[in-house]
């Protein structure tokens, strides 16, 4: 039987309270958000008995085990010898994977999407631009990280989204930990926008749009060559602050990558001529129409992040879109990591993974989007995506395919400390579940 309308919106309105109100605990709720070293599980940890995808040379093993120690893989393999003292985890038929990453979305930004003062994912002020920084706003303790984690989401690409400008901003990784100290790379990519959205912000056209990409690129390049004339007052005025041009000098030198976020096929080929003629470090975002031009991206070398559940032609720019992108992108040999662009729902990422497979995309392929992918579009190849000894301890043991959508993570370890398995979300359905009980003390009257 489904529950009374009223009771669902009673839930959603207390969710969206305790969002706001981002307190500790609300009427004997617990955040459930960052997880301390003095609580967290502590020592060497043995898991055994999984099918696991290590993503690594060492491939996918049948009835093997891997060992977490000081928040790093030990070992992983089949028969190897489990050390003295370790906590041993029983993962026969289940499944573990290198923890599972987005590549663009807003947690830490956004909490309710509904209340402007929760947003801080948008700068409007047009003279604040290239120089805006996430990871001054992310909030470690949003109520949104664990709602994911749980899910099997260990790490992120938090970006900003475009204001007046072109330029959105820089965007940081983050891990879903918890604590103060979620940054993993900040800055770790500039982020803007081109085709109709870029048009509109630009004056009505994408060749003004492009003008004004080159100037700023240009104005970067020479304000970097010339800042002490330009702090004499003895170089020409910029279109941009000095901020913004301090933030654009490593990516006009191909030191930054560049996201561009487009979609028809010729505004693709518009961001991929651009980064050729400034050797740009380029990475598309959204692609809808990607396929018509995958051989030209593959060719250049140029990785796509993209959501694989996007395919209705919303506007003009989207007529080419299907659910065979991610297929026919693969196919031609783009590397491919998925993404949500999402806070509240980000942990629906495996289900777009599962949906890239149904059109076409290889099971293997669709893990990998969301794993070793991503690691190495954002540099962080050495540290995860994969479960090698030497790397951060970053995974999940699931009970079955990741991705389906019966599938759930079972437990979840990042550095090596195992999260807790509960969310704002999982603690209001606990509270609500048995109607015909006592209420909670916080409804009790005085």
């Amino acid at each position: 039987m489904s529950a009374p309308r009223n009771l669902w919106a009673g839930l959603s309105l207390l969710a969206s309270v305790a969002s706001i109100a981002g307190v500790a605990g609300l009427a004997g709720l617990t955040a459930a958000g960052p997880v301390s070293a003095a609580t967290a599980s502590s020592g060497v940890v043995a898991i055994t008995g999984a099918k696991v995808y290590t993503l690594g040379r060492a491939g996918t093993l049948d009835d093997a085990t891997v060992v977490v120690e000081n928040g790093r893989i030990r070992a992983v393999g089949k028969g190897i010898a489990i050390p003295a003292g370790a906590r041993t985890i029983d993962a026969r038929g289940k499944v573990v994977t290198p923890g599972l990453f987005d590549s663009l979305t807003q947690i830490g930004l956004v909490e309710v999407n509904a209340v402007a003062g929760t947003r801080d994912g948008t700068e409007q002020n047009d003279h604040i631009t290239a120089a805006f920084d996430v990871a001054d706003a992310l909030n470690p303790r949003s109520i949104l990280i664990p709602v994911n984690r749980i899910e099997g989401l260990t790490g992120a690409v938090v970006a900003p989204t475009p204001g007046k400008s072109l330029l959105a901003g820089r965007g940081a990784v983050i891990h879903l930990g918890g604590g103060p100290d979620l940054l993993v790379r900040s800055p770790v990519a500039m982020f803007a926008v081109l085709g109709e959205d870029g048009a509109r912000r630009a004056g009505g056209s994408r060749a003004g749009a492009m003008l004004l990409l080159r100037s700023a690129l240009d104005d970067a390049l020479d304000y970097a060559a010339h800042k002490a004339a330009w702090e004499r007052a003895e170089r020409r005025p910029y279109s941009l602050s000095h901020l913004d041009l301090e933030a654009l000098v490593p990516v006009a030198r191909g030191e930054l990558p560049l996201v561009v976020a487009v979609e028809r096929a010729s505004d693709v080929e518009a961001a991929l001529r651009l980064a050729k003629e400034r050797r740009l470090k380029l990475i598309l975002s959204g692609a809808e129409e990607g396929w018509m031009v995958a051989d030209q991206i593959a060719a250049a070398k140029v990785p796509v992040l993209l959501n694989p559940m996007q395919d209705l032609p919303s506007n003009f720019e989207k007529l080419g879109a299907t659910l065979e992108n991610a297929a026919r992108l693969h196919r031609a040999g783009v590397t491919l990591a998925f993404m949500t662009g999402d806070s509240h729902n980000a942990r629906n990422l495996r289900q777009g993974a599962g949906n890239a497979v149904a059109y076409g995309l290889p099971w293997d392929e669709a893990l990998k989007a969301m794993t070793v992918n991503p690691a190495r579009i954002w540099h962080l190849e050495n540290r995860l995506g994969s479960l090698e000894p030497g790397k951060e301890a970053d995974l999940v043991i699931w009970d079955g395919d990741p991705l389906e959508l019966t599938t759930g993570a079972v437990q979840v370890f990042i550095h090596g400390v195992e999260m807790p398995m509960k969310s704002r979300q999982t603690e209001l359905r606990d509270r609500y579940k048995n109607l015909g009980g006592p209420l909670p003390p916080a409804y009790d009257k005085p």
